[in-house]
Formats: structure tokens, sequence, C-alpha cells
């Protein structure tokens, strides 16, 4: 459902030239631009690269996540005297349930194939995997590594937070003899939180895609521009340099319909079946 966003995001976090129609040496300018250019370039396909390794990740994280932070809210209920459904407990619950959730690999590739264009580097999952242990070694499935370890206690924490906080506005905002259409609230308290938290950690997805792609330059030779970064803090500088503050905010529309529709959906799922199984 939301894969095609990822794609337009990726493409954007990873051009080094402005998204701007004034610029000629742009590849992408806009959304609708994009799909446009995507579609005439490369297919409805394209929009769906990297799909399944992405789906590898969404599943094996979220399930980790979700049941380490109901793990982590008991745990403080049962042996502390904090409430837990304050939103610092869900915050600290919340980033260490992120922080428990697996580091997959799988995140580099799906990077990896959102931005080459056509014809493919990769023609598959399994020769990308191939390809990439004999070209670059091992240990470029984790590159963008500390950007993620970075980023992932804070975006963790303020989803939790965030939407344990829009709960209970809503709960005073709609009083209890009138409420109605929970589902409906869960699904925009989560697509709330999703956009807030992603909002506020999103610099580090834009330095995390750009290490992801480090020697997989001649994949990304026909987009535009090309870098090579040494590291997290080489990365930061250059874009600061090169692209001003904007840059740390490439792709973030996209992002931002992505986070809304995918973490509401999440939240929403999570919530009906806690009900059905209480």
């Amino acid at each position: 459902l939301v894969s095609p966003l990822d794609v337009i995001k990726i493409r954007f976090q990873l051009q080094i030239e402005q998204l701007s129609s004034r610029n000629p040496g742009a590849k992408y300018h806009s959304i609708l631009q994009a799909v446009q250019r995507i579609f005439q370039e490369e297919g409805l396909v394209a929009f769906w690269k990297g799909h399944v390794p992405a789906q590898f990740l969404s599943v094996g994280y979220g399930a980790v996540q979700f049941m380490a932070f109901e793990s982590l809210t008991k745990l403080v209920h049962n042996v502390t005297s904090y409430n837990a459904r304050d939103s610092f407990v869900h915050f600290v619950c919340g980033g260490l349930a992120g922080c428990t959730s697996p580091v997959v690999v799988s995140d580099t590739l799906r990077t990896r194939f959102a931005a080459q264009g056509e014809p493919k580097i990769y023609r598959n999952l399994r020769h990308a995997v191939l390809t990439m242990y004999q070209t670059e070694g091992p240990r470029t499935f984790y590159r963008g590594l500390t950007p993620t370890i970075v980023a992932i206690f804070p975006y963790a924490g303020l989803q939790f937070s965030f939407y344990n906080i829009l709960q209970q506005f809503s709960e005073w905002l709609i009083p209890a003899e009138g409420k109605k259409g929970g589902n409906v609230k869960n699904l925009v308290c989560g697509s709330c939180a999703g956009i807030i938290s992603k909002t506020l950690t999103y610099p580090f997805d834009v330095f995390k895609k750009r290490l992801q792609v480090g020697g997989f330059e001649r994949a990304r030779a026909a987009f535009g521009q090309v870098r090579v970064y040494r590291g997290l803090l080489d990365c930061m500088r250059q874009i600061m340099r090169e692209e001003g503050p904007g840059g740390f905010f490439k792709g973030l529309s996209p992002s931002l319909l992505k986070a809304a529709v995918s973490t509401g959906l999440v939240f929403f799922w999570y919530e009906l079946f806690c009900s059905l199984l209480c």
C-alpha cells in the first residue's frame, strides 16, 4: 500500500541536487513529477522495488517491538510505583522496545533496490545478496547502522508517547458517554503520532539512506551527482555544506504520507487485536 511512497522518498533522499523545477540538473522536482518520470522510465512495477525486503523488515520489526513494549509496560506496572499509562513511561518503554527489535540487513537491501533505475544492477533478492557480499563484503549489509542506532530510541519512544498523549487528549475531548468509533480514533491518533515522531527524527533517516548506498555509486550515476561519505559525521558535514539545512529533510513529504498511513494502520490493528484477545 505504501511502497510507492517509500520508493519516491528514497529517490528524493538520495538526490544531491535541490528538489526544484528551477534546477535543470535535478532529476526529480516534486511527488507528481517523480511519479510521472519513474512510470515513464521504469514502468509501474518500479514503485514496488524493494517491496520483499521491506516486508521482512516491517513484519520482524513490528512483531518484536510491540511484544517488547507490552512486556516492559507490564514490568513497570508490577515492580515500580510509576503509572504504566504515563506518557514518559510510554516513551522509555517504547524506545527500549525499538532497541530490542532486530537490526535487519533487509533495510539496506530495500534501499538498494529502490535506489536503482534501469537497467537493474540487482536482478532479484538472491542476486543482490550474493553480489553485495562478493564485491563489498559482509559489512556492507550494515551500512547506515550508526544513524539507525542513534535514532531508533527517540523514534520508537516518541511514537508510543505521542500516541498515548493523543489518546488521553481524545478521551478528554470526547465525553465517555459519547465515545463511538474507537477504531477510527486509534487510526487517527496513530497517524498523528507517526507524523510527529517521523518529523522529529527525520534527518537520521536521510543520513542512513545516504550511507546505505555507499559502494553503489555506479547505479546512482544516472540519477545525477554522486557523493562518497566516510561516516555519519562526514555525511552530516557534506549535506550541510552543499545542500544546506533543507538537505536534512529531503523527501519529508512522501515520508510523512507514508508514516501517517503505516503508523495509523499499525496502531489500529494493534488495538483491535488487543481488544479481541483481552
